[in-house]
């Protein structure tokens, strides 16, 4: 048998923390969550997937955009690419706080749909989310290991984590059914509190990353 190279060795650092604060920024109410429960609401289950289908899709899209990016800054001086950890680990720390400080539920903007399938909804929903791409600059940095890296296999094993993350948190917001999920993303107390602690724990996160 072909023995798989392990996280480590494909240069990716911290990977529980990679699930973790990837996990938190998909519990965070926005136009991802609008539009599966919408379409979940309106074709069931089948809409629902089919519309997580394609924020994944559009995801990749970005991800690979911001790999790219990042591969260039390696390649070009590794220097810079230090200098970029430490902006990630701030524009963090930069998120977090402004959840902590935002007012209210600090939800996403509701987008109006028009009859296109689901699949495109959710493409578009996630590919046309101008602070995406922003988010994936800042973000791979800080979990690869400029020393160890190998490229486009230690993109692919982050870019997968987080698609998978995307999978089991969207499945949870089809398969709970949309008239749970809208009482919960209606409700203004626990919508807050999901919002302060996804910013304590970012900046906590981004103060950890720029100590190591």
């Amino acid at each position: 048998m072909i023995a798989l190279p392990s996280l480590a060795q494909l240069g990716v650092t911290d990977p529980w923390q990679l699930i973790a604060t990837t996990a938190a920024f998909l519990m965070l109410p926005g136009p991802g969550t609008m539009c599966l429960l919408t379409c979940t609401s309106q074709r069931g289950v089948r809409g629902g997937y089919a519309a997580l289908f394609g924020l994944m899709l559009a995801d990749a899209v970005l991800m690979l955009l911001a790999a790219l990016g990042v591969a260039a800054l390696l390649q070009a001086n590794p220097r810079w690419f230090t200098g970029v950890q430490y902006l990630g680990a701030a524009y963090l720390c930069w998120l977090g706080l402004r959840l902590l400080l935002a007012k209210g539920e600090g939800g996403g903007v509701v987008l109006a749909f028009s009859n296109l399938a689901d699949l495109r909804r959710g493409f578009m929903v996630t590919l046309l989310n101008p602070k995406a791409i922003v988010f994936y600059m800042a973000f791979f940095p800080l979990f690869i290991d400029p020393a160890t890296h190998r490229g486009a296999p230690t993109f692919i094993a982050i870019g997968t984590i987080i698609l998978v993350c995307t999978l089991i948190w969207g499945s949870l917001l089809v398969l709970a059914g949309n008239a749970a999920a809208s009482r919960l993303k209606n409700n203004r107390k626990i919508a807050a509190l999901s919002s302060k602690f996804a910013g304590l724990f970012l900046i906590g996160f981004g103060i950890k990353m720029s100590t190591n």
